[in-house]
């Protein structure tokens, strides 16, 4: 089975074609909105799919838009079991929002404290204070997706039990690399972050993850069956936890 925990389907220029294939071809998907008024926009396209999941997002580095959006982020919680693109990033690209952001993301943690939810969570540059935040407000389960933070983090991240969502992007970088090998193999999970990486000249489509499988094959010492076995039972596990 093909697991893609991290993608953003409406970004591509025709979604609803996506929608098509994934579901000709049985992928697992979560795909991820950045704003509430999005999830609005796609919700009644995902409602009868099986293996394909909308979540709700606010992401971080809309913040401008997140004040006049979070009523509508409350009024559809209820509707999906899955929460993202979710978090913080403290990155040149958004600190000048960091105060919004903070505001945002503890409001959000705060409304689905103690519901079953699984978050996908930007950390980028703000790794320790997402991961604070997630902890003081009880979060069970969440995956920390692509990952770049500091090595000695991730063991933080790992005693809290929650996961990691790995893309071709990080197999091709040295520290990437080094992220994933310093991650427990129970913990990973496989994501395309698409439309936002390339495979070869063309933006990733969802559920191409076979780089990461490969990557993982030499990694691991295992076969490519072995490693699909192995984040099917991590994707099984998070849903467990929510039984779901």
């Amino acid at each position: 089975m093909i697991i893609d925990t991290h993608c953003h389907i409406d970004l591509y220029p025709n979604p609803k074609q996506v929608l098509k294939d994934l579901v000709k071809n049985d992928i697992t998907v979560l795909a991820m909105t950045n704003l509430p008024s999005h999830f609005e926009m796609g919700y009644m396209h995902f409602q009868s799919l099986k293996r394909i999941r909308l979540a709700l997002g606010m992401h971080p580095l809309m913040a401008d838009s997140h004040e006049k959006e979070f009523n509508k982020f409350l009024k559809n919680i209820n509707k999906t079991s899955y929460i993202g693109e979710v978090g913080l990033d403290f990155s040149n690209e958004g600190i000048s929002t960091k105060e919004i952001q903070i505001n945002t993301f503890t409001k959000i943690l705060k409304a689905i404290s103690g519901q079953k939810k699984i978050l996908s969570i930007h950390s980028r540059k703000a790794e320790k204070e997402v991961l604070e935040l997630l902890i003081k407000n009880s979060i069970k389960s969440a995956i920390f997706h692509w990952y770049s933070g500091g090595i000695n983090m991730i063991e933080d991240i790992v005693d809290t039990k929650y996961f990691f969502s790995i893309n071709p992007a990080m197999t091709r970088s040295a520290s990437g690399r080094k992220i994933i090998s310093n991650i427990p193999r129970e913990l990973i999970l496989t994501e395309t972050d698409g439309p936002f990486i390339n495979h070869g000249s063309l933006p990733i489509r969802p559920g191409e993850v076979k780089e990461v499988i490969s990557f993982l094959t030499n990694e691991w010492h295992l076969e490519e069956a072995e490693i699909q076995k192995i984040i099917f039972n991590n994707f099984k596990r998070l849903l467990n936890q929510l039984n779901i």
